[in-house]
């Protein structure tokens, strides 16, 4: 394999703590012979020594826009809005292959630049399967958190914690009351993290996945009190819930957590809502009689930001030791060439764009 020199960014999102590599993984790349970069961080998970430690290089908060062009920028979520051209690889979350919000403008930076999007959202097997995700603890993250609140127990703004810290207290306390729940999307990564999440309140959820969404039980819906959405729509499905739902006098249903926080995109399951929520403000009223709480936070497991860092690294590390032009990379390299192909824009030829 030829020499690559992998960049680890800090997230400028004040609220994410989470890493893509931690550095016992970090060690593992630079034993490899791969050149790392790690940039500084106020908020990540793990200090910057422990990656000095692992033999990485240091490099300054937000440096990476100064890197070698043959550097490939590692980050989780959305990058700054400058520089207006992006001359690197970048792997990443990018949300923009659905035409969602930013969408367009996010690619033609990349297409101005000469660089490319490899997001991780699609790094995926032969199958289809992705090789790395944060599912399972973005599952159980909603699902706590639509607990707590249905109990009148979240607080704001949220802090991040232990998973033996959120699992005390999830458990139930004297004078709760039982309540139904429904988790949608039940078989996936994230549909079990929401599963252990319940059982843990005490709560044996009601389980829901393809076959139940292919011929959708309205009524049944919103007769649980709590629900968890963990479906991200590939292809165009009827919606889970209608703004006609929520006004139905029926309507038992008083906590959504929606875990995909797919908004803005024509895929959305649940187009009920237009923004997320932020850990401020974690939870929004969408109707006040009868009442119904909105939980739609897009960074969940940076709540957990240790736990679910080290299992995405774990598998993570083992795709980024084989980087390369084919298989599940060249896969993602092919996907930002569509998807700029579908909005209609034209990229500048660049060093490593591979068209």
């Amino acid at each position: 394999m030829t020499e690559l020199h992998l960049w680890l960014r800090h997230e400028p999102r004040t609220t994410e703590r989470r890493t893509p590599i931690v550095p016992s993984d970090a060690r593992r790349l630079v034993d490899s012979g791969m050149r790392l970069t790690v940039e500084e961080s106020p908020q990540r998970i793990f200090p910057i020594e422990e990656y000095e430690a692992a033999g990485a290089a240091l490099a300054p908060a937000g440096s990476w826009v100064s890197a070698p062009r043959d550097a490939v920028i590692l980050g989780l979520k959305e990058l700054p809005d400058e520089p207006g051209e992006l001359p690197h690889r970048h792997i990443f979350f990018g949300h923009a292959y659905k035409r969602q919000p930013g969408a367009e403008a996010l690619l033609g930076r990349f297409a101005a630049g000469g660089g490319s999007l490899l997001d991780l959202e699609y790094l995926v097997d032969d199958d289809g399967r992705r090789l790395a995700a944060f599912g399972f603890w973005a599952g159980y993250l909603g699902a706590a958190l639509a607990v707590q609140q249905h109990r009148g127990r979240l607080v704001a703004p949220l802090v991040p914690g232990s998973k033996e810290e959120l699992d005390a207290a999830l458990r139930p306390a004297a004078g709760d009351e039982e309540f139904t729940a429904l988790v949608i999307g039940a078989l996936g990564r994230s549909g079990r993290g929401a599963r252990v999440a319940f059982q843990t309140a005490g709560i044996e959820p009601t389980c829901w996945d393809l076959a139940e969404t292919l011929d959708l039980d309205r009524p049944a819906l919103l007769a649980h009190d709590v629900m968890v959405n963990c479906v991200l729509a590939t292809t165009p499905v009827p919606p889970f819930l209608r703004e006609e739902d929520l006004d139905d006098p029926s309507r038992r249903l008083r906590t959504l957590c929606d875990v995909t926080c797919d908004v803005g995109s024509p895929l959305n399951v649940l187009p009920v809502y237009d923004r997320t929520t932020e850990w401020d403000d974690p939870a929004r009223r969408l109707r006040k009689e009868p009442p119904l709480d909105l939980i739609a936070i897009d960074n969940l497991p940076s709540l957990l930001p240790r736990e679910s860092s080290t299992d995405f690294s774990a598998a993570l590390v083992l795709q980024l030791l084989e980087f390369g032009v084919g298989g599940a990379w060249g896969r993602c390299l092919d996907r930002f060439h569509q998807a700029c192909r579908e909005l209609g824009i034209v990229e500048a030829e660049g060093e490593f764009g591979d068209h």
